[in-house]
């Protein structure tokens, strides 16, 4: 892959990083901060979810250095680049479920996005880490939308 796509690869790359290390700091404050009547259905189901992304930032990172790219260095940076809100205040756990279902549909956005600008690119590698990663976030979405029912 010429040099110029790889870096339209890998700012693509960055922003899924970043989205997901955005949406895994929310996940884990929601597991820390839920409460009611579902707390431990839903602090078991945090948990899963944000250990499950932690794993992944690491493999997205890591698929940036593989392109010949640096990975982030510097936190603030990195999350100000986040398209997912992150909270000021503590929400109701209802909200909490909501407020997921919106930042896994922004992150399942931003990787569909990706993985067309993988594909044109001929990066059949990216392509995979964002097709695993869209099954895992499209099944989190399915099961915190059954929530909401």
């Amino acid at each position: 892959m010429p040099h110029n796509n790889q870096d339209i690869v890998v700012q693509q790359l960055n922003n899924i990083l970043a989205n997901t290390y955005s949406l895994y700091f929310k996940t884990h404050s929601y597991h820390w901060n839920v409460e009611g009547m579902h707390f431990h259905t839903l602090h078991t189901m945090f948990e899963q979810h944000y250990t499950e992304m932690w794993a992944a930032i690491d493999e997205i990172a890591e698929r940036i250095r593989a392109l010949g790219a640096y990975a982030p260095l510097n936190h603030a940076k990195m999350v100000k680049t986040s398209q997912i809100e992150q909270d000021d205040t503590v929400p109701n756990a209802k909200d909490m479920i909501a407020n997921l279902v919106t930042g896994h549909q922004t992150l399942i956005n931003s990787l569909n996005q990706a993985l067309t600008v993988a594909q044109q690119n001929h990066d059949e590698v990216t392509s995979d880490v964002c097709l695993a990663r869209l099954q895992i976030h499209e099944k989190t979405l399915w099961m915190l939308n059954s929530l909401n029912k």
